[in-house]
Protein backbone atom coordinates (compact mmCIF):
# COMPACT_ATOMS: atom_id res chain seq x y z
CA UNK A 1 0.00 0.00 0.00
CA UNK A 2 2.90 2.55 0.67
CA UNK A 3 4.42 2.02 -2.60
CA UNK A 4 1.26 2.42 -4.49
CA UNK A 5 1.35 6.74 -4.52
CA UNK A 6 4.95 6.23 -6.07
CA UNK A 7 3.60 4.11 -8.57
CA UNK A 8 1.06 6.67 -9.42
CA UNK A 9 3.34 9.31 -9.37
CA UNK A 10 5.50 7.29 -11.19
CA UNK A 11 2.94 6.55 -14.46
CA UNK A 12 2.21 10.54 -14.29
CA UNK A 13 5.61 11.46 -14.76
CA UNK A 14 5.88 8.49 -17.39
CA UNK A 15 2.71 9.92 -19.62
CA UNK A 16 3.83 13.71 -18.92
CA UNK A 17 6.99 12.89 -20.63
CA UNK A 18 5.74 10.95 -23.09
CA UNK A 19 3.13 14.15 -23.93
CA UNK A 20 6.11 16.22 -24.33
CA UNK A 21 7.69 13.62 -27.14
CA UNK A 22 4.57 14.18 -29.05
CA UNK A 23 4.32 17.59 -28.92
CA UNK A 24 5.73 19.00 -32.03
CA UNK A 25 9.32 20.74 -31.22
CA UNK A 26 8.11 24.14 -32.56
CA UNK A 27 5.50 24.24 -29.86
CA UNK A 28 8.11 24.06 -27.55
CA UNK A 29 9.48 27.59 -28.25
CA UNK A 30 9.67 30.17 -26.04
CA UNK A 31 6.58 32.91 -27.08
CA UNK A 32 9.09 35.85 -28.03
CA UNK A 33 11.28 33.26 -30.15
CA UNK A 34 7.96 31.97 -32.19
CA UNK A 35 6.67 35.70 -32.42
CA UNK A 36 10.56 36.56 -33.81
CA UNK A 37 10.06 33.69 -36.35
CA UNK A 38 6.50 34.86 -37.59
CA UNK A 39 7.89 38.28 -38.51
CA UNK A 40 10.16 36.94 -41.02
CA UNK A 41 6.78 35.51 -42.67
CA UNK A 42 6.29 38.66 -46.24
CA UNK A 43 3.30 36.47 -47.45
CA UNK A 44 -0.20 37.88 -45.95
CA UNK A 45 -1.59 33.84 -46.90
CA UNK A 46 0.97 32.43 -44.91
CA UNK A 47 0.70 34.96 -42.25
CA UNK A 48 -3.34 34.05 -42.23
CA UNK A 49 -2.18 29.75 -42.21
CA UNK A 50 0.16 30.42 -39.32
CA UNK A 51 -2.32 31.92 -37.23
CA UNK A 52 -5.36 29.45 -37.46
CA UNK A 53 -2.88 26.53 -35.93
CA UNK A 54 -3.20 27.42 -32.32
CA UNK A 55 -4.26 29.68 -30.00
CA UNK A 56 -0.56 30.22 -28.68
CA UNK A 57 0.34 30.99 -32.50
CA UNK A 58 -2.52 33.34 -33.39
CA UNK A 59 -1.05 35.46 -30.16
CA UNK A 60 2.35 35.16 -32.07
CA UNK A 61 1.05 36.17 -35.01
CA UNK A 62 -0.46 39.29 -33.11
CA UNK A 63 2.94 39.87 -31.34
CA UNK A 64 5.29 40.05 -34.60
CA UNK A 65 2.55 41.76 -36.38
CA UNK A 66 2.93 44.45 -34.06
CA UNK A 67 6.97 44.63 -34.45
CA UNK A 68 6.75 44.74 -38.31
CA UNK A 69 8.24 48.25 -39.96
CA UNK A 70 6.67 46.82 -43.10
CA UNK A 71 3.77 45.15 -44.71
CA UNK A 72 3.07 43.87 -48.07
CA UNK A 73 -0.31 43.04 -49.21
CA UNK A 74 0.79 43.33 -53.33
CA UNK A 75 0.12 40.04 -55.28
CA UNK A 76 -2.03 38.92 -52.40
CA UNK A 77 -5.80 37.72 -52.89
CA UNK A 78 -6.91 39.44 -49.71
CA UNK A 79 -9.77 41.71 -48.91
CA UNK A 80 -10.68 44.97 -46.90
CA UNK A 81 -11.89 43.53 -43.50
CA UNK A 82 -8.93 40.88 -43.48
CA UNK A 83 -6.24 43.74 -44.62
CA UNK A 84 -7.48 46.43 -41.85
CA UNK A 85 -7.51 43.47 -39.72
CA UNK A 86 -3.55 42.88 -39.71
CA UNK A 87 -2.70 46.71 -40.37
CA UNK A 88 -4.29 47.70 -36.83
CA UNK A 89 -2.14 44.99 -35.52
CA UNK A 90 0.46 46.20 -36.85
CA UNK A 91 1.43 49.54 -34.58
CA UNK A 92 4.58 49.80 -35.77
CA UNK A 93 4.46 49.94 -39.35
CA UNK A 94 6.19 52.29 -41.28
CA UNK A 95 5.93 51.15 -45.07
CA UNK A 96 2.65 49.86 -46.25
CA UNK A 97 2.04 48.39 -49.71
CA UNK A 98 -1.75 47.51 -50.63
CA UNK A 99 -0.38 47.41 -54.33
CA UNK A 100 -2.95 45.69 -56.73
CA UNK A 101 -0.31 43.03 -57.68
CA UNK A 102 -1.03 40.13 -60.32
CA UNK A 103 -3.15 37.89 -58.38
CA UNK A 104 -5.20 41.02 -57.12
CA UNK A 105 -5.66 42.64 -54.34
CA UNK A 106 -9.06 43.79 -53.67
CA UNK A 107 -9.07 46.75 -51.23
CA UNK A 108 -11.68 49.21 -51.99
CA UNK A 109 -12.58 52.32 -49.69
CA UNK A 110 -14.06 50.24 -47.31
CA UNK A 111 -10.94 48.82 -47.06
CA UNK A 112 -8.88 52.50 -46.82
CA UNK A 113 -11.50 53.62 -44.61
CA UNK A 114 -11.48 50.92 -41.96
CA UNK A 115 -6.76 51.08 -42.28
CA UNK A 116 -7.30 54.78 -41.60
CA UNK A 117 -8.73 54.11 -38.28
CA UNK A 118 -5.74 52.12 -37.21
CA UNK A 119 -2.65 53.08 -34.64
CA UNK A 120 0.15 53.13 -37.14
CA UNK A 121 -1.46 55.30 -40.04
CA UNK A 122 -0.07 58.74 -38.34
CA UNK A 123 3.45 57.32 -38.66
CA UNK A 124 3.44 55.85 -42.07
CA UNK A 125 6.21 57.25 -43.87
CA UNK A 126 5.45 54.94 -47.44
CA UNK A 127 2.03 54.08 -49.02
CA UNK A 128 1.59 52.21 -52.06
CA UNK A 129 -2.38 51.91 -53.46
CA UNK A 130 -0.79 51.66 -57.01
CA UNK A 131 -3.18 49.82 -59.20
CA UNK A 132 -6.45 49.29 -57.12
CA UNK A 133 -9.41 50.26 -59.48
CA UNK A 134 -11.72 49.72 -56.22
CA UNK A 135 -10.62 52.83 -54.79
CA UNK A 136 -11.37 56.55 -55.08
CA UNK A 137 -11.36 59.72 -53.60
CA UNK A 138 -13.33 58.99 -50.45
CA UNK A 139 -11.04 56.19 -49.34
CA UNK A 140 -7.39 57.67 -50.38
CA UNK A 141 -9.00 61.23 -48.82
CA UNK A 142 -9.61 59.43 -45.33
CA UNK A 143 -6.11 57.74 -45.34
CA UNK A 144 -3.55 60.60 -46.43
CA UNK A 145 -5.55 62.95 -43.75
CA UNK A 146 -4.19 61.03 -40.87
CA UNK A 147 -0.82 60.00 -42.80
CA UNK A 148 1.01 63.40 -41.42
CA UNK A 149 4.49 61.74 -41.65
CA UNK A 150 4.08 60.33 -45.40
CA UNK A 151 6.78 60.88 -47.25
CA UNK A 152 6.62 58.37 -49.94
CA UNK A 153 3.32 57.77 -51.72
CA UNK A 154 2.19 55.65 -54.84
CA UNK A 155 -1.55 56.06 -56.10
CA UNK A 156 -0.55 55.62 -59.63
CA UNK A 157 -3.02 53.42 -61.87
CA UNK A 158 -5.84 54.83 -60.10
CA UNK A 159 -9.05 56.45 -60.78
CA UNK A 160 -8.28 59.59 -58.03
CA UNK A 161 -8.79 63.42 -58.94
CA UNK A 162 -7.41 66.30 -57.53
CA UNK A 163 -9.71 66.01 -54.05
CA UNK A 164 -6.95 63.71 -53.17
CA UNK A 165 -4.44 65.43 -54.02
CA UNK A 166 -5.64 68.55 -52.19
CA UNK A 167 -5.84 66.12 -49.17
CA UNK A 168 -1.82 65.10 -49.54
CA UNK A 169 -0.89 68.95 -50.01
CA UNK A 170 -3.12 69.76 -46.72
CA UNK A 171 -1.62 66.81 -44.78
CA UNK A 172 1.80 65.43 -45.91
CA UNK A 173 3.86 68.49 -45.69
CA UNK A 174 6.85 65.84 -45.20
CA UNK A 175 6.47 64.23 -48.53
CA UNK A 176 9.01 63.65 -50.99
CA UNK A 177 7.74 61.62 -54.18
CA UNK A 178 4.49 60.84 -55.36
CA UNK A 179 3.46 58.43 -57.97
CA UNK A 180 0.76 59.39 -60.18
CA UNK A 181 1.45 57.31 -63.36
CA UNK A 182 -1.81 57.14 -65.23
CA UNK A 183 -4.04 59.25 -63.30
CA UNK A 184 -5.94 61.01 -65.90
CA UNK A 185 -8.40 62.45 -63.89
CA UNK A 186 -5.79 64.94 -62.18
CA UNK A 187 -5.51 68.33 -63.32
CA UNK A 188 -2.82 71.05 -63.20
CA UNK A 189 -4.56 72.17 -60.44
CA UNK A 190 -4.01 69.57 -58.02
CA UNK A 191 -0.47 69.06 -59.10
CA UNK A 192 0.11 73.04 -58.66
CA UNK A 193 -1.23 72.59 -55.16
CA UNK A 194 0.80 70.06 -54.53
CA UNK A 195 3.78 71.18 -55.20
CA UNK A 196 2.97 74.50 -53.44
CA UNK A 197 2.32 72.76 -50.31
CA UNK A 198 4.75 70.50 -49.96
CA UNK A 199 8.25 72.17 -49.70
CA UNK A 200 10.11 68.93 -49.38
CA UNK A 201 8.85 67.09 -52.54
CA UNK A 202 11.66 66.02 -54.46
CA UNK A 203 10.24 63.56 -57.17
CA UNK A 204 7.10 63.51 -59.27
CA UNK A 205 6.21 60.76 -61.92
CA UNK A 206 3.61 61.84 -64.02
CA UNK A 207 3.60 59.53 -66.98
CA UNK A 208 0.21 58.96 -68.75
CA UNK A 209 -1.70 61.60 -67.34
CA UNK A 210 -3.64 64.55 -69.61
CA UNK A 211 -1.67 67.20 -68.41
CA UNK A 212 0.03 69.80 -70.45
CA UNK A 213 3.73 70.43 -70.98
CA UNK A 214 3.11 73.85 -70.17
CA UNK A 215 1.61 73.01 -67.04
CA UNK A 216 4.49 71.12 -65.94
CA UNK A 217 7.07 73.96 -66.77
CA UNK A 218 4.41 76.03 -64.18
CA UNK A 219 5.37 73.61 -61.45
CA UNK A 220 8.97 74.27 -61.82
CA UNK A 221 8.67 77.68 -62.08
CA UNK A 222 7.00 76.78 -58.29
CA UNK A 223 9.69 74.59 -57.11
CA UNK A 224 12.97 74.58 -59.86
CA UNK A 225 14.82 71.54 -57.74
CA UNK A 226 11.74 69.38 -58.61
CA UNK A 227 12.25 65.82 -60.75
CA UNK A 228 9.69 65.42 -62.97
CA UNK A 229 9.48 61.95 -64.84
CA UNK A 230 7.14 60.18 -67.26
CA UNK A 231 8.65 56.78 -67.03
CA UNK A 232 6.74 54.54 -65.25
CA UNK A 233 8.43 53.57 -61.81
CA UNK A 234 6.33 50.20 -60.99
CA UNK A 235 9.02 47.97 -59.97
CA UNK A 236 7.90 46.81 -56.52
CA UNK A 237 5.01 49.27 -56.78
CA UNK A 238 7.00 51.66 -54.77
CA UNK A 239 7.90 54.86 -55.20
CA UNK A 240 11.28 56.04 -54.25
CA UNK A 241 13.49 59.31 -54.87
CA UNK A 242 16.75 57.93 -56.12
Amino acid sequence: MGMQPQTEQGGGGAAAAKEMEEEPHVERLPADLLAHVLSLLSSFHDLAMAGGVSRRWRQAVGRSLATRRRLSFAGQSTGDDSAARLVRAAVNLRDLDVSRGCWGCHITDGGLLQISTAECVGKLTAISLWGLAGITDKGVVRLVSRAHSLRHLNIGGTFITDESLYAVANNCANLKSIMLWSCRHVTAAGLVALVSKCPELECINVGGMRVSRESFAGLLSISPVLRIRSVPEIVNASVQVS
